[in-house]
């Protein structure tokens, strides 16, 4: 059996037929992505290591309660999120690090209403998007920077799909906004 061709729900559901072992193939599956994500919610890297296990272990431990009839990815980003927001809770810590992401924000695949000047140094954009509403730079980060879908937003954040385009419309804004007010561009 090769366990690449299977899809993640086919895989969940050998593990769960006691194979325990395929689950290191959920790990390798998800553990760059899960830890691309969770790098723009987490700063410190040893800090992020644990988060991204503790995203791990959960999974592993609530397998049983995944619903088959819905998407495995939306599933486990939202354990992450879950522990995303929990350590940032903890830590008082709300900053973001997206210092190996392109900056989808200012070019072509978001029009803030008119564009942002191209000139905005990569500072500037992490620093507003650190002042940007939890709830909204949630929806911008897995929409632009994920490319998660509306539906595996609304599944992550547990909103209404409707909801989300309108936190991501509001996020633009308010990123906007703070990006003219703060750096008069």
């Amino acid at each position: 059996m090769d366990v690449k061709n299977l899809s993640d729900e086919e895989l969940v559901a050998k593990i769960l037929e006691k194979d325990q072992e395929l689950y290191g193939e959920i790990i390798s599956r998800y553990q760059s992505k899960l830890s691309h994500y969770l790098r723009k919610f987490i700063r410190d890297h040893d800090e992020l290591e644990d988060v991204l296990q503790d995203v791990f272990i959960k999974t592993y431990k609530n397998l049983y309660g995944f619903n088959r009839n819905k998407k495995f990815s939306s599933w486990i980003y939202r354990i992450a999120h879950n522990e995303a927001i929990n350590a940032i809770k903890k830590n008082k810590r709300g900053q973001i690090n997206l210092d190996e992401v392109e900056y989808k924000l200012i070019g072509e695949k978001l029009a803030l209403e008119e564009k942002i000047d191209l000139k905005f140094k990569k500072d500037d954009i992490i620093l507003a998007l650190e002042k940007v509403k939890l709830k909204y730079k949630e929806a911008i980060l897995l929409f632009y920077f994920e490319g998660a879908s509306y539906d595996d937003i609304s599944d992550i954040l547990r909103i209404p799909k409707n909801t989300v385009g309108t936190y991501i419309s509001r996020g633009r804004k308010e990123l906007k906004q703070i990006l003219l007010k703060n750096y008069g561009r």
